[in-house]
């Protein structure tokens, strides 16, 4: 079984990095279809851009996906962390901008979006990629490994001079809609010198307090303070589970990540797929079924909604 959207989910908001407001609707798609965006503002090229793994561009603060003639789109990891999430594998995502609205800095609005425009199971098998051996990457201090496990499981480390942050660990299995319970509603987070910087290079121009978590030495500078404890390492997983999504299909391994960011995630997964003894391509049975993200989801996972 996998879920399909009912009808379309639209929403309105602030490109995080451009500043640009842009609209975008997730509107159902067939089986088979994946999942595409479609930039409605392009004309005069290809407007048709595929979330799939050999579509990333390099990018260290988000993620970034691109055809052949140049037209991409950005910010698209709490989109597709969303989607995976519900156990969403096939939409059309039309945009009118080159970048993904930021909302609140997390998933849950676009989980929340999901699920009051509905979810139907469908009768279609699901293909999962199952992971055979471990296969890790590391680029200095951070590292990035999959290893085999009957589901995806997600284990994860950071580490920050900041002391309102310091060294967080937190380990999830991702099964009947953990990942909307525990990691949907942890925002983006960065120190205050950082948005400095970015802010100096033409970057974060749409970010505020209230769509971000922003840290200054032990200091909580957004309003109402974190929704978790943890909640930077939380969002560093939901992170994990969108880049994860761009393999094209449910993972079946345990994915772990010690300061890893997105670019390491895509050399991860670009690691896996180049070794054919690593992985296979699997149908899911009843009982497998049964421990994927977004299985039996609905709105009483949403975590209440916080002020």
């Amino acid at each position: 079984m996998q879920n399909q959207l009912k009808s379309e989910a639209s929403f309105v908001g602030q490109g995080l990095h451009s500043g640009a407001v842009v609209r975008m609707v997730v509107k159902p798609a067939a089986l088979g279809h994946g999942i595409w965006f479609h930039r409605t503002d392009v004309v005069d090229r290809d407007p048709m851009v595929p979330a799939i793994l050999d579509a990333v561009t390099p990018s260290r603060l988000c993620t970034v996906v691109e055809n052949a003639d140049g037209t991409s789109v950005s910010t698209i990891e709490h989109i597709m962390a969303a989607l995976a999430g519900c156990g969403i594998q096939n939409a059309l995502i039309t945009i009118d901008g080159p970048e993904v609205p930021i909302l609140d800095g997390s998933a849950a609005p676009f989980v929340a979006g999901f699920l009051e425009a509905g979810l139907e199971e469908l009768s279609a098998p699901v293909r999962a990629i199952r992971v055979l051996k471990p296969v890790e990457v590391r680029e200095g201090e951070a590292l990035a490994r999959l290893e085999p496990a009957d589901m995806l499981e997600i284990d994860f480390r950071i580490s920050f001079a900041e002391k309102a942050i310091g060294t967080q660990t937190r380990r999830l299995n991702l099964a009947n809609g953990a990942f909307v319970r525990e990691l949907s509603d942890s925002r983006t987070f960065c120190r205050q010198s950082d948005v400095d910087t970015m802010r100096e290079a033409g970057l974060a121009l749409g970010g505020t307090l209230e769509n971000a978590v922003v840290f200054d030495g032990d200091a909580v500078l957004s309003p109402g303070g974190l929704r978790h404890a943890d909640e930077p390492v939380r969002h560093k997983m939901l992170d994990a589970v969108g880049d994860l999504a761009l393999a094209g299909g449910p993972i079946l391994g345990r994915y772990t990540g010690d300061r890893a960011g997105h670019a390491l995630t895509n050399q991860l997964l670009r690691a896996l797929f180049a070794d054919p003894s690593a992985w296979n391509e699997v149908d899911c049975g009843p009982q497998t079924l049964g421990k994927l993200p977004g299985v039996g989801v609905h709105s009483g996972d949403l975590p209440a909604k916080r002020h």
